[in-house]
């Protein structure tokens, strides 16, 4: 974007992957000319006004921009800022669609991977992924998919839901998560729950729960790690994944 203000500064780079599973459906990438009025400051991009010359302008991209929203999750790094400027450029355009519901990988790196810093740059330096023209949007949806699907791999999300869900800030639980922990309470049944502490890596640890305080905010899960059983109490909302774990079970049965 020229600047950070949606009602006065214009988009003047897109790219948009759409995807179902691993296959690319369809995308989009191109420069846009923001209009005569605006100035254009290489900062952060590197773009400048040459860069843009004979660039199409928002409008006549807002047809295929909404195609590739239609009936999809948008999913972007911070993507309040992304949902507010494909907002207003697409009424500007009289082309107007809401966007209410998106997936942020910034709060999903949070909950699923420890680290002082959680911009796209520094995620694709500590997972290894590279990065060719940084800050371009081409390339930052590049790392983006990589990124997601590391996310995905660390999360175990069996819908969008659940991903939807995930709000650090908030101190937010799943509620795919509470329930989970709710049954395992009720029957006795054993596990392997994943979670990370605040700060550090993820850990995992087969366990039972005995307990779960559904009255406190975020709920608390409660019970005994195997097999040493000793006692936990974790905040719900820093599980990331529960997993019926039979061979336990079965191994405790025979001993």
């Amino acid at each position: 974007m020229t600047g950070l203000d949606v009602r006065e500064d214009r988009v003047i780079e897109i790219s948009i992957v759409r995807m179902k599973g691993e296959r690319v459906e369809d995308s989009l990438d191109s420069l846009v000319d923001p209009g005569p009025d605006l100035s254009i400051a290489p900062g952060v991009h590197g773009l400048d006004a040459r860069a843009i010359v004979g660039a199409p302008r928002f409008a006549d991209l807002a047809d295929r921009v909404v195609s590739l929203l239609d009936g999809a999750v948008l999913v972007a790094h911070a993507a309040a800022w992304d949902a507010a400027f494909l907002e207003a450029e697409l009424l500007r355009a009289r082309k107007p669609l809401r966007l209410p519901f998106f997936l942020d990988t910034l709060p999903l790196s949070r909950r699923a991977f420890a680290g002082q810093s959680h911009t796209l740059g520094a995620l694709a330096d500590r997972l290894g992924i590279p990065r060719l023209a940084p800050h371009r949007a081409f390339d930052d949806v590049r790392v983006l998919r990589e990124l997601l699907a590391k996310l995905l791999a660390e999360l175990r999300p069996r819908t969008v839901r659940q991903l939807w869900h995930v709000r650090v800030g908030e101190r937010r639980a799943r509620p795919d998560i509470v329930e989970a922990c709710i049954v395992l309470a009720e029957t006795g049944s054993r596990a392997l729950v994943s979670y990370r502490p605040s700060r550090r890596q993820p850990r995992s640890m087969a366990a039972i729960v005995t307990q779960v305080r559904t009255d406190l905010d975020p709920p608390r899960v409660m019970g005994y790690a195997l097999p040493g059983r000793g006692r936990f109490d974790l905040r719900a909302d820093r599980i990331l994944s529960v997993v019926p774990h039979p061979e336990i079970e079965s191994e405790e049965g025979s001993s």
